[in-house]
């Protein structure tokens, strides 16, 4: 499987641009972290994109990601990441026990928060956004209500990496380097 295939899978599925840009940014996290632990970095592109590739047909949990698993084997997707794109999911039971697994849960939420972010922006733009921005709108309990803050610390804590210090700023400049991408 390579990034493109994963794209086209995304494409086929996938109609909300809104959501294809989450996908894209969660990919651009990945890669930042498979960058930064020397992993592979088309493995994790490819997760970063997949990961949500059956909500419009699954939208409700556990549907989405447990019922899109057989599509994405009929894809040829491997196990390794398809067993990190079900365990993004509190409610399927299975563990995220492998760092791509755990890259995954950590960039998944975050995302939403940082985009949120920019958009109120009066530039909307995200290269306005700074860390400390995203810290004062995190601490607005009513701001991106979506955005399940006690995920985003579980999965910086799964992943041995500081939310502040070291987390957001490592999503944030990766969705600031694709910037076009997302509309933002």
């Amino acid at each position: 499987m390579t990034r493109d295939q994963a794209l086209a899978i995304v494409r086929e599925f996938v109609k909300n641009e809104n959501l294809v840009r989450h996908m894209l940014a969660v990919e651009a996290a990945m890669a930042a972290y498979a960058q930064k632990y020397n992993e592979d970095e088309e493995k994790y592109r490819i997760t970063g994109l997949l990961h949500d590739f059956d909500w419009e047909i699954h939208p409700q949990a556990p549907d989405h990601p447990m019922k899109g698993e057989a599509i994405l084997r009929e894809r040829g997707v491997s196990d390794e990441i398809i067993r990190a794109i079900l365990a993004h999911g509190n409610y399927t039971g299975v563990p995220r026990d492998n760092l791509l697994a755990k890259v995954l849960y950590a960039c998944d939420e975050i995302t939403g928060l940082v985009t949120t972010t920019a958009l109120v922006r009066p530039s909307k733009s995200i290269a306005d956004v700074e860390v400390k921005s995203i810290k004062k709108k995190w601490k607005d309990k009513a701001f991106a209500t979506g955005v399940n803050r006690s995920e985003v610390e579980e999965g910086a804590r799964e992943l041995g990496v500081d939310l502040w210090e070291e987390h957001i700023p490592t999503v944030l400049k990766a969705m600031q380097g694709i910037a076009p991408d997302l509309g933002l």
